[in-house]
């Protein structure tokens, strides 16, 4: 099991994301346009680098549902290869089957 403040860090995070989300693609999108001047870029860049560091959807971690870890996590599950397999062996996972060659 992970340590618990990194799994809540990780839920403050997502948090913060969902809140800058918008004036995060609104600051972008004004920034990829070709008719501005290059000091209302540059203005635009300094309000985007004032948003929380935390905001930024990169820095969000995938982590197992079941356990907290966060390495090794399968997208499609969402869960870490160790309870995958333990899932899987148990036959929890509908379709999955131990291989043996």
């Amino acid at each position: 099991m992970a340590k618990l403040s990194q799994v809540l860090r990780d839920e403050k995070r997502e948090r913060l994301i969902e809140k800058y989300a918008e004036k995060r693609a609104e600051l972008r999108a004004k920034m990829k346009d070709a008719n501005i001047a290059p000091d209302e870029k540059f203005e635009l860049m300094a309000q985007l680098a004032k948003l929380p560091r935390n905001s930024c959807p990169t820095r969000k971690t995938r982590r197992c549902t079941l356990t907290g870890r966060s390495k090794g996590v399968y997208r499609r599950f969402g869960l870490s290869r160790i309870m995958l397999r333990d899932l899987a062996l148990r036959g929890e996972v509908p379709g999955m089957v131990k291989s043996s060659w």
